[in-house]
C-alpha cells in the first residue's frame, strides 16, 4: 500500500511575484505545500518532474498563456484540477476555460478565504479530501465540541444515515456547517474511499452548470473541444454533494430529477446514456417546501432529495456551544500563524453570548481571526471583533439589528487603516489582504484617507 500524503502540493504559476508571495502565504497557512512558476513555461518543466494534487494559474502571462498551459496539461495530465486566476477584463477567457474542463476561476482582488474555499472544493472535486492532520481538517473538527441537545441529535441521525445508502437533504442557514455535515456522512458511509463530489449550485453560472454537472462531448458547443466528464460522472461509486441546490433552474429540476429517477445521465450533445452509481446529498438555505408551494421548485424533486431531512440548528439557538467554538478557533489561529495565545476578557464572552451571529459559525471563525489581528496587547476585546454594533450597547444592538457583512467589513478596514495611520501598505498586512486588495476595498466602500496624517515619532 501507497503511503498516505501528508499535504497538498498545489503549483501556483503567476508571473507577478506579489501575487505569488500572497498566493504562497495564504495556501501554506491552510496546510498545503506550494511549488511556485514564474510563467507557464517554468509550471510545465516543474509538472514535468513533480507530481502536484492542484494547478492556480493567471490566465494572461508572457510566454505561455493559462490557457495554452490547459491545453498542453490535457495531454499530459488530462485529470488535474485547474483553478484560473483572472481579472474583470479577462473573465470571458475564464469561462471558457471552465468549458474546456478547468473547475473554477477567481477574479482578482480576490479574498483569502474565497480562495481557500474554491482550493477545497476543487480537491473534493477531484478526488482528493483533506489529510486528517492538517490544520484546515483540524478546524472542520471544532463543528463537533458540542453540548448542545440538537447538534447531539444530528450527530445521532448522521451515524445513523452514513450507513444507509438514501438521500439526503440539509436544511440550515448560510454558514451552519452543512459541507462539513455532508463531508461527515461521507466519511461514515462504505462509499468513503470513493471520492466526495461538491458542487455549489449557488455560485456557478447556469449556463456552466448543466455542462459542470452532466458533461459534453466535444463539438457539442463552441469551445467544447473535447469530450467532458461530467460531476455527477465524477461522483460514480462515491457521494455527489449538491450545495445551495434551491437555486438550480426549472430546466436543472426536471434533468436532476431523471438521474435520481433511474441513475442514468446523457452527456451534452450525446445519445448514449451512462449509469452512475452514488449517493446524493444535497443543501440549501431556502425553504424548499415554501419553494414547492410557490411553484418554483419541484415537489417530485423535492420528495426525491428528501428522503432524510436534517434540520441543521442556527449558531444563537445553541449557545452553549458558542465559548468552546470561540475558543478552539482563536487556539488555532494563533497556533497557525506562530502568534502568542490571546486572552479573551468576561465582555468580550458576554458579548459573544448575547450577539446573534446571523453569519454563524463561519461569522464566529472569521471574527475571531480578524479580531485577533486587530486586538492590542493580546486582548480580544468587543470591539475588535467587528461584528454587528461591537462598539455599541447591547440594548442599541437589539434595537437596531446586526450591521451587513459590507458594513463590518468597511469598519474592519477603517480600524486597520487607523491603526496603521493611514498607510495603506501598513495596513494590508493586519488584514491579512495584498494591497491593490486593500485599495480596491477602500475604493469600494468609498472610504476618505486624511490628506493629514498623524506625525509619527521617532
Amino acid at each position: 500500500m501507497a503511503p498516505t500524503q501528508l499535504r497538498k502540493t498545489i503549483l501556483v504559476a503567476d508571473d507577478d511575484p506579489h501575487i505569488q508571495e500572497v498566493l504562497e502565504a495564504r495556501l501554506v497557512s491552510a496546510g498545503y505545500e506550494v511549488i511556485p512558476a514564474a510563467d507557464g513555461r517554468e509550471a510545465l518543466k516543474i509538472l514535468a518532474d513533480t507530481s502536484v494534487d492542484l494547478v492556480i494559474s493567471d490566465i494572461r502571462m508572457p510566454g505561455l498563456t493559462g490557457l495554452e498551459l490547459q491545453a498542453r496539461l490535457e495531454e499530459t495530465a488530462p485529470k488535474l484540477p485547474i483553478i484560473f486566476l483572472t481579472a474583470h477584463g479577462s473573465i470571458q477567457d475564464a469561462v471558457k476555460a471552465i468549458k474546456s474542463g478547468a473547475v473554477d476561476y477567481l477574479t482578482k482582488p480576490f479574498e483569502g478565504l474565497e480562495l481557500l474555499d474554491k482550493v477545497s472544493k476543487a480537491l473534493a472535486r477531484s478526488g482528493h479530501r483533506p489529510n486528517a492532520t492538517s490544520p484546515v481538517a483540524a478546524r472542520d473538527g471544532a463543528m463537533w465540541r458540542t453540548t448542545s441537545p440538537r447538534m447531539i441529535e444530528v450527530a445521532r441521525v448522521i451515524e445513523k444515515v452514513a450507513q444507509r445508502d438514501v438521500n439526503v437533504l440539509l436544511l440550515g442557514e448560510s454558514g451552519t456547517g452543512k459541507e462539513r455535515i455532508a463531508q461527515r456522512i461521507h466519511a461514515e458511509s462504505p462509499r468513503r474511499e470513493q471520492p466526495l463530489v461538491v458542487v455549489d449550485c449557488g455560485s456557478t453560472p447556469a449556463t456552466l452548470l448543466e455542462s459542470e454537472l452532466f458533461g459534453h462531448v466535444k463539438g457539442s458547443f463552441t469551445h467544447a473541444v473535447r469530450d467532458k466528464k461530467g460531476l455527477i460522472e465524477e461522483a460514480n461509486k462515491g457521494t455527489l454533494f449538491l450545495d445551495e441546490i434551491g437555486n438550480i433552474s426549472t430546466e436543472m429540476q426536471v434533468r436532476l430529477l431523471r438521474f435520481l429517477e433511474n441513475h442514468k445521465i446523457r452527456r451534452i450533445g450525446d445519445t448514449r446514456e451512462i449509469t452512475v452509481n452514488c449517493r446524493v446529498i444535497a443543501a440549501t438555505n431556502s425553504d424548499l417546501a415554501q419553494d414547492v408551494a410557490q411553484g418554483s421548485f419541484r415537489e417530485d424533486l423535492y420528495y426525491r432529495l428528501r428522503v432524510v431531512t436534517i434540520n441543521v440548528p442556527p449558531l444563537r439557538e445553541r449557545k452553549e456551544d458558542i465559548l468552546p467554538l470561540a475558543g478552539h478557533f482563536a487556539e488555532s489561529f494563533c497556533r497557525e500563524q506562530g502568534m502568542e495565545p490571546v486572552r479573551l476578557p468576561q465582555e468580550t464572552l458576554d458579548f459573544m453570548l448575547e450577539y446573534s451571529w446571523p453569519g454563524n459559525i463561519r461569522e464566529l471563525k472569521n471574527a475571531v481571526e480578524a479580531g485577533i489581528v486587530l486586538c492590542q496587547g493580546g486582548v480580544l476585546t468587543p470591539q475588535d471583533l467587528q461584528v454587528g454594533p461591537a462598539a455599541r450597547s447591547t440594548q442599541a444592538q437589539r434595537a437596531q439589528g446586526a450591521l451587513s457583512l459590507d458594513e463590518s467589513e468597511k469598519l474592519a478596514i477603517i480600524r486597520a487603516l487607523e491603526k496603521s495611520n493611514w498607510v495603506q501598505k501598513d495596513a494590508a498586512p493586519l488584514l491579512g489582504v495584498s494591497r491593490r486588495a486593500l485599495n480596491y476595498k477602500i475604493q469600494k466602500y468609498d472610504i476618505e484617507i486624511p490628506t493629514r496624517r498623524k506625525a509619527v515619532r521617532p
